[in-house]
């Protein structure tokens, strides 16, 4: 079968290849530009491999190319990496592998195609191009990739247990292609994944968050994290959530199933937005229940305070997982702390109080909190849906109102702790702290309007309270 290669990429294969027949390097496209070309879907990185050096391939090619672009060289892993126009060529020589049972890092040595074929995860990144002149955009398919592309099948080149044991991080890359592209895994490579799943605590966390950040920004998550789940690999990396699975009866009053809802607020969720970190926000905003369940003998199941216990929680998470400990960490522990917050406001008489402080509270992220809130509705029945869709859209409009009117979002209030010890002529102390937080306060609960004459004269009042007296100036 021959390879549809597009205008702008042949120029660039052709002139690979005739540098590739100059040093005597038969060359090829391989791997994912290959796949991702063949099921139609855009791709820019392209992997060179080459019977020979591949850094030398490189930099003949680049003194080639006008202007001449940078060459990125690691010869640590005897590979190149040029940038040419929108594409990143990287090139590699040829290789086998052998692994030892306690590192994922292959000992490496010069190979043939075939080897190099051998040592791919999957028959459909196993895939081929020619680029030599004799047979110049032919396919070389050793494994029946392209059936198994037809098929939408997930599949190792060779025995799934040896491929999985050599390299466990390919366990994670199977349920990624499979969440990615809609595939299914290949039965037996799916067995072998379970059998070799506690093999996954010889790789690096950060290796492990990069497949699971893939499948949670894929069309629909729940596909992968079913898989992981099955397999027996979300014990391992993921306790907290699978601590969610399962359904307690008591009386013949039961709860839902925690897990599998959290699966269908990520699905939901992922319907409306690709912000990474509101995804992790739903993956995450149920943490706490598995820690806070209680039986009351009224209410039946509870959870009382999960979504603080979870907050509590995300450092900590994130921390074990390699995710970030930046502002990407405070946002996703402020949805967690606040998912709870718009659903209470539909249970009672709104007042502009509640409103102010969730807005406060908040800030610009009130908009995704929303968006989390809405996704949390997984209710199978139309009339509740609908009930509680209005619910918080009543919300939506109290909060476009007070904001409107209050102007709060990431507000600070008018006194600020300098001016409170600049007025009273006093030092830091726990006197200052109660005075802002009175201001914050009544500023919030409507006590006074969010300006500065009325907040000055509000310390003064307060001031007194404390025994304290406007400092003159002479």
């Amino acid at each position: 079968m021959v390879f549809n290669i597009q205008e702008q990429e042949r120029k660039i294969f052709q002139l690979i290849g005739e540098t590739a027949e100059e040093l005597d390097y038969p060359a090829y496209v391989v791997g994912g530009y290959v796949r991702d070309r063949l099921l139609a879907r855009p791709s820019k990185d392209i992997d060179i491999v080459c019977v020979g050096d591949g850094i030398n391939l490189a930099q003949n090619v680049a003194a080639k190319l006008r202007p001449i672009p940078r060459i990125a060289v690691y010869k640590r892993f005897g590979t190149a990496m040029i940038k040419y126009k929108n594409m990143e060529i990287e090139f590699v020589g040829a290789r086998k592998e052998s692994y030892r049972h306690d590192s994922r890092k292959p000992t490496v040595e010069e190979g043939t195609l075939e080897d190099d074929q051998n040592r791919r995860d999957f028959t459909i990144n196993a895939l081929a191009v020619s680029l030599n002149d004799t047979d110049f955009g032919y396919i070389i398919d050793p494994f029946e990739g392209l059936q198994h592309l037809e098929q939408k099948l997930i599949k190792t080149p060779l025995e799934p247990d040896k491929t999985f044991s050599d390299d466990p991080l390919r366990m994670l890359r199977a349920i990624r292609f499979s969440t990615q592209l809609d595939f299914t895994i290949d039965p037996e490579t799916l067995k072998a994944i379970s059998r070799n799943k506690s093999r996954i605590n010889i790789v690096s966390k950060e290796r492990i968050i990069t497949e699971l950040n893939k499948i949670i920004l894929s069309h629909k998550p729940s596909i992968g994290f079913l898989q992981l789940f099955d397999t027996g690999l979300l014990h391992i990396i993921f306790p907290e959530l699978v601590a969610l699975q399962g359904v307690d009866i008591k009386y013949g009053r039961a709860h839902k199933d925690n897990f599998y809802h959290t699966l269908q607020v990520l699905d939901n969720i992922s319907k409306k937005t690709n912000d990474l970190w509101l995804r992790w926000s739903s993956i995450l905003h149920d943490i706490g229940k598995p820690i806070t369940k209680r039986w009351d003998e009224e209410q039946g199941w509870t959870f009382h305070g999960h979504e603080a216990v979870g907050a509590n929680m995300v450092p900590r998470i994130f921390r074990r997982m390699r995710l970030p400990l930046d502002h990407k960490m405070k946002f996703v522990k402020k949805m967690v702390q606040l998912h709870q917050r718009p659903i209470s406001l539909t249970k009672e008489n709104i007042t502009d109080s509640a409103i102010r402080r969730l807005i406060f509270e908040a800030g610009d992220d009130i908009d995704k909190l929303m968006q989390l809130c809405e996704a949390d509705i997984t209710s199978k029945n139309p009339r509740k849906v609908a009930r509680y869709l209005e619910n918080y859209e009543m919300v939506r409009e109290r909060i476009k109102e007070v904001e409107e009117k209050d102007r709060l979002r990431n507000w600070q209030p008018p006194i600020s702790g300098e001016l409170i010890m600049e007025t009273f002529n006093i030092t830091p102390s726990k006197k200052v702290g109660i005075i802002k937080t009175a201001i914050r306060e009544a500023i919030l609960d409507g006590d006074i309007p969010n300006e500065y004459e009325a907040a000055f004269a509000f310390m003064l009042e307060k001031g007194k309270e404390l025994g304290l007296l406007p400092h003159k100036v002479e």
